[in-house]
């Protein structure tokens, strides 16, 4: 289990125990967090569980697939360098404390 802190649209923290291996959506879903549509259900093909990765955590994380890229030209909200694809960001211990900013839209 990989500790998280989830922030929702406005501003609520929530701090969680993440199953390894699970990505950020799941987590997300699972535990009734605000901030996540993910219409796709995780399979990157939309970009509804768009997020922001706050501070270094950010480098901690494997580089963006094309498709996610394509993805995130898409969200409704802008578009920022931390811009990630909840769906994407598989849990790993190398990501304990991360925070996850929700977006305030997402379609």
């Amino acid at each position: 289990m990989t500790k998280i802190t989830f922030i929702e649209p406005e501003g609520a923290k929530v701090e969680i125990d993440v199953a390894n291996g699970w990505t950020l959506m799941q987590a997300v879903t699972t535990q009734g967090i605000e901030g996540i549509e993910a219409e796709c259900g995780g399979s990157c093909a939309y970009a509804t569980c768009h997020c922001f990765i706050e501070g270094e955590q950010a480098a901690r994380l494997l580089a963006t697939t094309e498709t996610a890229l394509e993805m995130l030209e898409n969200v409704a909200p802008e578009r920022r360098a931390n811009s990630r694809l909840s769906c994407q960001i598989k849990v790993t211990p190398a990501l304990e404390g991360m925070n996850v900013r929700m977006s305030e839209v997402q379609s």
